[in-house]
C-alpha cells in the first residue's frame, strides 16, 4: 500500500513540474527547464553532427597550393541542393535538431525570448544550411538573431557568418564593409572572434584582388587566432600573398612561421612552405649544395611519404635549373609513378618533360607529353587553349618528319648495290637475334624472382631510387612486370594462338591440336624464317619506277613543309635550313625549288649569313628575274599583303570567280596557284576551293574524290579538317540518287538547255526573262543561270506549283518570243528535289528516260 502511495506521489510531481514547464508561462522552473533540455539534448545532438559533417567536408577537402587558397574550406559546386537534399547528411541531421529545439522549446512571451539557447539553436541552423550551401536560408537564420536577439552572446559570430555568408553570394563589397564596422567595436570582440573576423576580411580583399589590404588582416587573424591549424594555413596564405606581389623574402619569412609550428599544424602546410621557399630560390647566388641537402632530406624523410610527388618534382626542377636534364627527366617520372592526388601537379611533370624535349626538337616525344598533360587540365582554361595550340603545330611536324624518315629509308634501300643490301639486312637480323637473346634472360630472371617470392621487392617503389634517366613507370618497360603478365596469362587460359576469338573453346582446341601435330617448336621456327630471312626483306624494296618516284615526291614535299614549320611556326632557323637545303640536294620537282631558295636567303639573312644569303639572292634574281619572289627581294619594303599578287588577292579573285560559277576557270587556275606558291599557307585553301568546283562541275563521285585529297594531304590544316568533316557528314547525305516521285514534289523547274559556249546568249535570255517577271508581277517567280557540267548550263526558271503551271509558262514565253525551242531541245520540268538531285550526280539523262517511260 506505500509502495503504491509513493508511486502516485511521484506521479503527481512529474505532472506538477510539466505542468509548471509550460513555454507560455515566464517562470524560473519553465525557462531552465527547457534551457538545459534544449542544451543537453536536442542542441548537443545536433552540435555534434554539425561537427561530424564538417570535419567530413574539411578532410575531404584537396587544397589547390598552387593558388592562394581560400580562407574557408568549402567547396562551391555547379549544382543548388533541391529542399530536402543535403551535401552531406550530417548537415540535415543539424539542421533538424535545430528546428527541433526553436519549436519545442522557443518560449517567446510578449514579444520576448525567455530561452537563453534559441539564438544557439539559430546560430546551429544558419551554419548547417551554410555548410549545406544554401546560403540565402543560412542568411535568414543570422538576420533573425541580428533582429530579435541584440544582447546575446551569439552577435558578433552571427555578423561574421553573415558577412561570410555574403561573400559566397558575391556581395564581397557589403560583407567587407559590415566587417569593418565589427572590428570598430573592437572592445566588444573576444580575440577568436577578432580573428575570425580579420580572416574574412582578408578573403573579401583577395576576392576584390586588393592583396596589400587582404595583407594586413591575415596577419591579425594569424596572430589572434588560438587554433594553430589555422595560424599554420594564415601564415601561408601570407606567404602566397607576398609572392603574388613579388616580395619573395617576406613571402619566405612567413613560410618559415609555418615550418617553425612543425608537428602543431598539418605537415601539408610545413611541406608546401618549404617547397614554396624553395621555388624563391635563386640559383645565381643561392647556396644549391644547401639545397640539394634540404631536398635530399625531405625526399628521405619517412614522414614525407605522402608528398614525395611535389618534393620529386622540386627535385626535377631544382636538376633542371642546374643544367643536368638527364637527372631531372628521371626525377619527373618518379613524381608522375608517385601517382598523387594532385592532378594539376602531374599535369606540370609531363608538361615539364614536353617542354624538354621540345626544347631538344624531340617533337614527336614532346608532343606525346603534351597529350598526356592535356588529359590533366580543365579543357575552358586558357591554358589548355594554349598548349593544345602549340600540339597542333607539332602534328603537322610528326606528321612530315615521319614521312621524311620512312621515305628517306625506302630511297636509301632503293639505290643501295645488292650486296650492300644483303649487309644492311643481316646486321638488322643480327640486332633482332640479340635483343630476343637479352628478352629471354630478362624473361627468365623476372620468373626466377617470382618462384623466389621476389617480385614484389623488385616492383616495390620504395625499394631505392631509379636511376637517373631511367624508363618509364609504365609497365610495359619493366621485364620483371611482363614476365608475371605471361606467367599469369599462361596459368589462366593456357598456350594460345594469336588470333581472332582467342577466348572461344573450339579455336583454342584447334590451335592446340595444331601445334600437337605441328609440334610448337616448328611452328616457331617457321615464324622465325620470315623475320630472320633477308631475302623477305629485300624482296619488299620497290623497284618500279613510277612508286620510286611518288616515294621521292612525298619526301621532298615533307621536307618542304617542315622547312616552312621550323621557320615561321616553331622559329627553328638551324633546322628549317637543315630541312630545305635536303631538299634542294634532293633534286626536287621544279616547284618547290624557287620557294625553297627564298625562304633559305631569307634564313641565312635573319643569321647574318652574308655568303649564303648573297647566294641564294643572286641565283634568285639571275634565273627567276620576272617572279614575284625576285619582286620581292627587290623592293623589301613593300608589304606583300598589298602585293597585287600575293595569295590572298589571288584566292579573293578565284573565290569571285566561283561566286560567278565560273568553276572550269577556277579548277585551272588553282591549279597554277597551287604549284607556284607550294607551301603556302593559302594553298589548302586553293585545294578546297578547286575541290567544291570539281563538286559543281563534275557532280558526286568527282567531288568525294577531290575532297578526299584535300583531307589526307592536309590533315592539321581547317581546311583539311573541314573536307573530312564534309566526307563523314556531309556526303552519306547526298549520295542517294534515286529521283523522288511528282506525288512529293511541292516546286517545279522549267529548263532550257544552252551550250557553255552560248553563254553571251544565255544571260541576254536571262536579263530579258527577268524583266518579263517583273512586268507581269511574277513575284513567284525567279530565273538564273545554273552550270550543269563543262559543256552544258541551264536558264532556270523556278516556282512552278505543278508541271501543268511549268508547261503552260513555257507556252507564254514562247509566244512572247523570249526563248527559241528547236525541235530537239525541249525544255525539261523538273521538281526542285530531282534539279537538285541531277545537279549532284549530273545525271539528267537517266531523269529524261524515267520521265519518258
Amino acid at each position: 500500500m506505500q509502495t503504491q502511495v509513493q508511486k502516485l506521489l511521484a506521479i503527481l510531481v512529474l505532472l506538477t513540474v510539466l505542468v509548471g514547464c509550460s513555454r507560455k508561462k515566464d517562470k524560473f522552473l519553465s525557462r531552465n527547464f527547457h534551457a538545459i533540455t534544449a542544451e543537453y539534448n536536442t542542441l548537443f545532438n545536433g552540435r555534434q553532427a554539425f561537427e561530424q559533417g564538417r570535419d567530413a567536408l574539411i578532410e575531404g577537402y584537396q587544397d589547390n597550393f598552387w593558388a592562394i587558397l581560400p580562407i574557408e574550406r568549402l567547396d562551391s559546386p555547379d549544382f543548388v541542393p533541391l529542399p530536402g537534399e543535403a551535401i552531406d547528411p550530417s548537415f540535415k541531421i543539424a539542421e533538424e535538431k535545430a528546428v527541433k529545439a526553436i519549436q519545442k522549446h522557443s518560449m517567446e512571451i510578449n514579444g520576448t525570448e525567455r530561452n537563453p539557447q534559441i539564438d544557439e539553436a539559430f546560430m546551429l541552423l544558419g551554419k548547417a544550411r551554410y555548410y549545406d550551401l544554401r546560403f540565402l536560408r543560412a542568411l535568414e537564420a543570422f538576420n533573425y538573431i541580428l533582429s530579435y536577439y541584440p544582447a546575446s552572446d551569439n552577435i558578433a559570430q552571427a555578423k561574421i557568418w553573415k558577412a561570410k555568408t555574403q561573400i559566397r553570394l558575391d556581395n564581397t563589397k557589403l560583407a567587407i564593409a559590415s566587417l569593418h564596422k565589427l572590428l570598430e567595436e573592437e572592445d566588444a570582440l573576444d580575440r577568436q572572434d577578432f580573428a575570425d573576423a580579420s580572416a574574412m576580411l582578408a578573403q573579401g580583399y583577395i576576392f576584390e584582388n586588393r592583396l596589400d589590404s587582404a595583407l594586413v588582416y591575415i596577419e591579425k587573424a594569424a596572430y589572434l587566432t588560438r587554433k594553430n591549424e589555422e595560424k599554420g594555413r594564415y601564415y601561408f596564405i601570407k606567404g602566397q600573398l607576398y609572392d603574388n606581389i613579388g616580395q619573395n623574402q617576406l613571402a619566405n619569412a612567413n613560410y618559415d612561421k609555418v615550418i617553425d609550428l612543425n608537428r602543431r599544424s598539418p605537415r601539408r602546410y610545413m611541406i608546401n612552405a618549404y617547397i614554396n621557399k624553395i621555388r624563391n630560390f635563386d640559383y645565381e647566388t643561392g647556396d644549391q649544395e644547401r639545397l640539394f641537402k634540404l631536398l635530399t632530406d625531405l625526399e628521405e624523410n619517412r614522414e614525407n611519404r605522402p608528398y614525395l610527388d611535389i618534393i620529386q618534382y622540386q627535385f626535377a626542377e631544382f636538376y633542371r635549373n642546374v643544367g643536368r636534364e638527364d637527372s631531372a627527366v628521371a626525377y619527373y617520372n618518379k613524381s608522375i609513378a608517385s601517382q598523387g592526388e594532385d592532378k594539376y601537379l602531374t599535369s606540370r611533370d609531363y608538361l615539364s618533360l614536353g617542354d624538354l624535349n621540345f626544347n631538344n626538337s624531340e617533337y614527336l616525344i614532346a608532343g606525346a607529353y603534351y597529350d598526356s598533360t592535356l588529359a590533366f587540365i580543365p579543357e575552358n582554361t586558357r591554358e589548355y587553349r594554349n598548349i593544345s595550340k602549340k600540339r597542333e603545330n607539332l602534328s603537322d611536324v610528326i606528321l612530315y618528319e615521319g614521312i621524311a624518315t620512312r621515305n628517306d629509308s625506302i630511297l636509301n634501300l632503293v639505290y643501295m648495290n645488292d650486296a650492300d643490301r644483303q649487309a644492311y639486312f643481316e646486321s638488322y637480323i643480327t640486332a633482332l637475334k640479340e635483343q630476343k637473346a637479352k628478352d629471354s634472360i630478362a624473361e627468365a630472371n623476372a620468373e626466377a624472382a617470382i618462384a623466389n617470392n621476389e617480385f614484389f621487392v623488385a616492383n616495390n617503389p620504395n625499394s631505392g631510387p631509379n636511376p637517373p634517366g631511367g624508363s618509364s613507370g609504365f609497365y610495359f618497360y619493366n621485364p620483371v612486370q611482363v614476365a608475371q603478365g605471361k606467367l599469369d596469362f599462361k596459368q589462366r587460359w593456357g598456350s594460345r594462338e594469336n588470333a581472332d576469338n582467342w577466348r572461344v573453346s573450339s579455336s583454342v582446341g584447334s590451335a592446340l591440336a595444331s601445334n600437337e601435330i605441328a609440334g610448337e617448336k616448328d611452328l616457331l621456327e617457321e615464324v622465325d624464317n620470315g623475320i630472320y630471312n633477308a631475302d623477305n626483306y629485300i624482296s619488299k624494296i620497290p623497284s618500279e619506277q613510277p612508286i620510286i618516284d611518288s616515294i621521292s615526291t612525298a619526301r621532298n614535299f615533307a621536307y618542304y613543309q617542315l622547312g616552312l614549320i621550323y621557320k615561321e611556326k616553331l622559329k627553328e632557323p638551324q633546322l628549317a635550313i637543315q630541312r630545305l637545303e635536303a631538299l634542294l640536294a634532293a633534286n626536287p620537282e621544279e616547284r618547290l625549288v624557287l620557294p625553297a631558295k627564298y625562304n633559305l636567303y631569307q634564313l641565312y639573312e635573319a643569321s647574318g649569313d652574308t655568303f649564303n644569303s648573297d647566294k641564294y639572292k643572286f641565283d634568285i634574281l639571275q634565273n627567276y628575274g620576272d617572279t614575284r619572289y625576285a619582286s620581292i627581294i627587290n623592293n623589301p619594303d613593300k608589304a606583300l599583303e598589298q602585293d597585287q599578287n600575293s595569295p590572298e588577292v589571288l584566292y579573293n579573285n578565284l573565290y569571285r570567280d566561283f561566286e560567278n560559277q565560273e568553276y572550269a576557270r577556277v579548277i585551272t587556275q588553282a591549279n597554277r596557284y597551287i604549284d607556284e606558291y607550294a607551301g603556302d599557307a593559302f594553298v589548302p585553301k586553293f585545294e578546297l576551293l578547286k575541290a567544291t568546283a570539281i563538286g559543281r562541275s563534275k557532280g558526286y563521285d568527282a567531288y568525294e574524290q577531290a575532297l578526299n585529297y584535300v583531307a589526307l594531304n592536309y590533315p592539321n590544316q581547317e581546311e583539311g579538317k573541314k573536307a573530312k568533316e564534309l566526307l563523314e557528314k556531309a556526303l552519306p547525305q547526298l549520295k542517294n540518287n534515286t529521283f523522288v516521285a511528282d506525288a512529293e514534289a511541292k516546286k517545279y523547274n522549267l529548263l532550257y538547255t544552252f551550250k557553255t559556249s552560248e553563254k553571251n546568249t544565255l544571260l541576254q535570255k536571262q536579263d530579258s526573262i527577268s524583266n518579263y517577271l517583273k512586268q507581269n508581277n511574277f513575284t513567284q517567280l525567279s530565273v538564273s543561270r545554273d552550270v550543269y557540267d563543262e559543256a552544258t548550263q541551264f536558264l532556270a526558271l523556278h516556282g512552278f506549283k505543278s508541271k501543268v503551271e511549268a508547261l503552260y509558262f513555257g507556252e507564254r514565253l514562247k509566244e512572247a518570243k523570249l526563248v527559241v525551242i528547236e525541235e530537239d531541245q525541249e525544255p525539261v520540268v523538273i521538281s526542285s528535289a530531282n534539279y537538285r538531285i541531277i545537279q549532284l550526280h549530273k545525271n539528267l539523262e537517266a531523269y529524261k528516260n524515267l520521265d519518258s517511260q
